[in-house]
């Protein structure tokens, strides 16, 4: 386990506002600490533990070198991400937006499309973009009102979006799935000739026609690639025949999953599954098999998300305690809850079993009013080691290594202050991901932020180029 700290003083970099909306750092950086910062030290600590409201703090290796707020109409939440080339997609509860990052200090807006449908989680492939609707609408279009999911015609699930025209996207399908689309994971098929989009969604109720209990499974829809419009549910299996963790005072029910990460070179994905974190053997796409379950009933209220290592020997489990919307990185909860949960992979095929090793979560503790807990994040392609980057809400970015997995050790951090010093509010960054040399995260409320990482611990990620990047869908890069 990860010994918690105390509120101390940070390791800080301070960085004042600049008329240009970027960041521009200050000489104020705090005495080394466990957290084994490879860059001089400078000034004094500051006397202050917690950032003021919009203060950024960070560590000395990781800096940020652009922001683009939100505008209306897209001045909703923000989601997730997915890049392609020089673009990143940003999800939004009212819809996208498409980037030009071709200059990451100086992003670009090339089109923003209003398509209201929480939570528009979003991934891409080609010229398709795909986005999952879990909030209950009027009809399946981008000019739906909210309705009743006791409505037997109310519609969930994913729209399909053409964009060869990456100024112009056309939406093209849309594909009604049971329970909607909390979020789902892009997999492609063995013959190239479709993507399968494995759809997670969760809580059932009696009430709703279209999510009726039992809900114990995934949706699959399978994408032609020359006819996306054919797209369709090919598939529902069962992934708790013997049913899921019932729930506890602490723990979520299992009543299907919120999140899949699969590793398609691999034939292998990772389940977060409310109550239950599981392993799946994916080599027929169209019916994955749980080949090893786990449970934390001690510490995990909702299990989230995944994470692998490159070599596919770990996977990184997250719990969202609070569901995102708590202050969870502080003392009282302690280090152990709403972290995030390492697993050593061991043995072949049917027989590979997950082994608990350690938690990780940010040492330092965050305001009462900042919303903070394990969020997305993404593997950062590091020749030899395992490290991630991971979004924590207004905890902010933190970048660790988990190459001894019984020992994860952050060696990179990043957060702005609490929205408010007085009152509850909630933001932070959604996701932060890794992409072609520079770390990218989608704030809730203060748009897209454009971080640099400089540490000679990871300056080899900087030989590794994606054209796509689905963190979802996890690529394999070269190792040693």
């Amino acid at each position: 386990m990860i010994r918690f700290h105390k509120p101390r003083l940070r390791q800080l970099r301070v960085v004042a506002l600049a008329t240009t909306g970027l960041l521009v750092a200050s000489a104020l950086v705090a005495p080394a600490s466990s957290s084994a910062q490879t860059v001089p030290q400078a000034a004094p600590a500051l006397t202050n533990t917690i950032p003021g409201v919009d203060e950024i703090v960070s560590s000395p290796n990781l800096r940020q070198i652009a922001n683009v707020p939100k505008v209306a109409p897209l001045d909703a939440t923000n989601s997730d991400i997915a890049f392609q080339g020089k673009y990143a997609f940003a999800g939004n509860y009212n819809g996208f937006v498409i980037y030009d990052i071709s200059r990451p200090s100086a992003p670009t807006v090339k089109a923003r499309v209003l398509c209201p449908g929480s939570q528009n989680d979003i991934s891409v492939h080609g010229d398709l973009l795909f986005l999952s609707t879990d909030s209950s609408r009027s009809d399946d279009s981008c000019n739906s009102t909210t309705q009743g999911a006791d409505v037997k015609g109310s519609w969930e699930g994913i729209k399909v979006f053409d964009i060869k025209d990456k100024a112009n996207p056309r939406y093209i399908k849309s594909v009604e799935t049971a329970c909607g689309s909390h979020t789902h994971t892009l997999v492609p098929g063995k013959d190239r000739k479709a993507v399968y989009l494995y759809v997670s969604s969760y809580s059932p109720r009696a009430e709703f026609p279209d999510c009726q209990p039992p809900h114990d499974s995934i949706s699959i829809v399978k994408v032609p690639l020359k006819k996306p419009t054919d797209a369709a549910v090919v598939a529902t299996p069962n992934l708790f025949p013997d049913g899921g963790f019932p729930g506890s005072p602490t723990g979520s029910a299992t009543t299907g999953c919120h999140d899949i990460t699969a590793y398609p070179s691999k034939d292998l994905a990772a389940g977060a599954c409310m109550g239950d974190g599981i392993l799946l053997d994916i080599k027929n796409r169209e019916a994955p098999r749980v080949i090893n379950r786990v449970r934390d009933e001690t510490n995990f209220a909702f299990w989230h998300s995944a994470t692998f290592n490159n070599a596919g020997t770990k996977v990184i489990f997250t719990d969202e305690l609070g569901g995102g919307g708590a202050a969870t990185c502080n003392e009282a909860v302690g280090p152990n809850r709403g972290a995030d949960a390492i697993y050593d992979i061991a043995g072949r095929g049917n027989a590979r079993t997950m082994t608990f090793r350690s938690y990780y979560k940010i040492p330092r503790a965050n305001a009462d009013t900042e919303n903070c807990v394990a969020h997305n994040g993404s593997l950062i392609p590091v020749l030899g080691k395992d490290i991630m980057v991971q979004a924590w809400y207004q905890g902010g970015i933190s970048v660790f290594d988990f190459t001894d997995s019984a020992n994860p050790k952050e060696i990179a951090f990043w957060e702005r202050g609490p929205l408010s010093a007085d009152t509850f509010v909630g933001g932070g960054t959604w996701s932060a991901y890794y992409y072609n040399g520079h770390i990218y995260s989608n704030d809730m409320v203060k748009g897209l932020d454009v971080l640099e990482l400089n540490d000679w611990r990871t300056w080899s990620a900087k030989l590794t180029r994606y054209q796509e990047l689905n963190v979802q869908t996890q690529p394999s890069y070269l190792g040693w």
